[in-house]
């Protein structure tokens, strides 16, 4: 289901931002939907920490055989050869089996998150091992559809906002945050049509 601020937010970057707007239209009909739960939502993002969309795919898909409802509690029960047989990183594998130990523990308090604010929410997330505030952000966006969330640490995001805004060059942080402020408060959606417009088929976390 398209989030109830979607096209308030299209209708809304489309009149601020004109190169924004022909990315918007080349990609009609498509619009970010949540996936699964938390705990697939964060495990998904581990996956892609770091490497590209289809090599994380693969992994993912592999990680799919072996624990099909990706529960904590499948995958406490898979040993650590078995996560990196998926293709895991020795780290990830780890990574993914503590966040497993604390949802089956009750030491994140997912219930709570809908009503905190997104910072709470990250500074909540990098508590556990193996998740920085890009996987935070990504699990605002893709799991709490959050609107407003810049991650400019996403190297999609950087290689799009190069191509779309600076022909090609490096843009500094600085820069990009500047631009993004015109997208305010909608920069999520502006950050989900941007990615489109490298990869046109959404990547589900």
């Amino acid at each position: 289901m398209r989030p109830a601020y979607w096209l308030r937010a299209k209708r809304a970057l489309a009149r601020r931002d004109p190169t924004l707007a022909a990315i918007m239209r080349a990609h009609a009909g498509v619009f970010l939907v949540r996936r699964g739960e938390p705990f697939m939502t964060l495990a998904r993002a581990i996956v892609g920490q770091q490497i590209s969309v289809r090599a994380a795919q693969s992994v993912w898909d592999r990680f799919l055989q072996r624990a099909p409802d990706v529960t904590p509690a499948q995958v406490l029960a898979l040993e650590h050869a078995a996560l990196r047989a998926c293709g895991l990183s020795a780290r990830k594998a780890e990574y993914i089996a503590d966040l497993a130990q604390h949802f089956a523990d009750g030491t994140l308090h997912v219930q709570h998150w809908p009503e905190m604010d997104d910072e709470a929410v990250i500074a909540a997330l990098v508590q556990v091992r193996g998740i920085g505030r890009w996987t935070a952000e990504m699990f605002l966006i893709f799991n709490l559809l959050r609107p407003d969330v810049l991650p400019l640490d996403d190297l999609g995001l950087q290689k799009a906002i190069r191509g779309a805004y600076f022909n090609g060059r490096r843009a500094t942080p600085a820069r990009m945050r500047r631009l993004a402020a015109n997208w305010a408060p909608w920069r999520s959606v502006a950050t989900w049509y941007l990615w489109r417009s490298l990869d046109p088929v959404p990547v589900e976390y």
